[in-house]
């Protein structure tokens, strides 16, 4: 077995990422290993020939530093599915209750009370939106942003994300306040997954890593939603690409997943008025990508336009008919 390592040059192109066709082989690279689970000995053999920088314990993959032509080889080895660099991901993203008809489920008595929703994001930093009865509604937090152990907000986004979720709107309610700003399930308790950095950009295995603790705890905090705002360009087929595969875990230990479609709708870089701009993972047919629309600042449905800037399928490479909703 280790002998199949001693050269790249029987390495099956299809079991690569174009990013390592090319490359200066004695270049270090960050590279994703997806194997066949029933083989229980080749995360091992991996290991032996690279600095591991994750194994994850839900995605079948390992994380590797390696020379680019040691990465190549890896496409011999008998097992290996898919080797992908680890590529760099960044964030995506008043009247929203009316135009999804939250409004509606508040009235029949649905706030989100003992769900479990998963924001894997730039960090949480909880306030007093996101508490109940004098306690913090964010009950779990981990980073895996690399060179930090804080989980909290650097950037922003991800506290903005997780108040959409579920923001009870005890800031912007009672005297000195002229609108109310409630999230969409206001009693929901929030799974703190921080990716991103204070610049809002992380990459594929922090992501992988997040989502692979997400299904960990699924039964602990009762998550039965992950969100995702954030993306990356489509390289591969979803059935290869490491963040899709991901996902589609998630998916299948029954945990809702949603996904920011991308902002890149306005990107004619491939003469196709911004077509084809879907970001991954939101390519994932087992997810529910969602796009921006223009609510005009109103209540209304009737008055909402689609938004220029939101990325439009169908998805680049498979065809995946894609978004699946528009919401403001």
């Amino acid at each position: 077995m280790l002998a199949l390592f001693a050269a790249s040059a029987d390495a099956d192109p299809k079991k690569l990422s174009k990013e390592l066709h090319g490359t200066q082989p004695s270049a270090l690279v960050d590279v994703i290993v997806q194997f066949d689970p029933s083989n229980k000995t080749i995360a091992n053999i991996l290991k032996l020939r690279g600095q591991t920088k994750k194994e994850f314990r839900v995605f079948t993959g390992i994380a590797l530093r390696l020379p680019a032509n040691a990465a190549a080889a890896l496409a011999t080895v008998p097992g290996v599915k898919y080797v992908s660099v680890n590529r760099k991901v960044e964030k995506k993203l008043e009247f929203a209750e009316p135009g999804v008809f939250a409004d509606i489920a508040y009235q029949n008595g649905y706030n989100g009370a003992g769900v479990g929703v998963a924001v894997i994001d730039s960090g949480v930093t909880p306030h007093g939106d996101l508490t109940y009865g004098g306690a913090s509604r964010v009950v779990y937090s981990e980073n895996f942003v690399a060179g930090t152990t804080s989980a909290a907000d650097a950037y922003g986004h991800g506290t903005h994300v997780a108040d959409i979720v579920a923001g009870d709107a005890t800031q912007s309610t009672g005297t000195g306040t002229t609108r109310k700003f409630q999230g969409i399930a206001p009693r929901a308790n929030i799974i703190n997954l921080r990716v991103l950095d204070q610049n809002g950009s992380g990459d594929d295995i922090a992501v992988i890593s997040a989502i692979d603790r997400a299904i960990e705890l699924k039964s602990q905090y009762n998550i039965r939603v992950m969100n995702l705002s954030l993306g990356r360009p489509i390289r591969e087929s979803y059935t290869l690409d490491p963040l899709c595969q991901a996902v589609e875990r998630a998916w299948q230990a029954g945990i809702v997943v949603v996904v920011a479609a991308g902002n890149r709708g306005r990107d004619n870089s491939m003469n196709n008025k911004g077509y084809s701009t879907i970001g991954a993972p939101g390519n994932s047919p087992w997810v529910i990508t969602v796009g921006a629309i223009k609510d005009n600042r109103s209540n209304s449905r009737a008055d909402d336009r689609m938004a220029s800037f939101r990325s439009k399928g169908p998805s680049l490479i498979d065809g995946v008919v894609k978004p699946d909703l528009v919401a403001s």
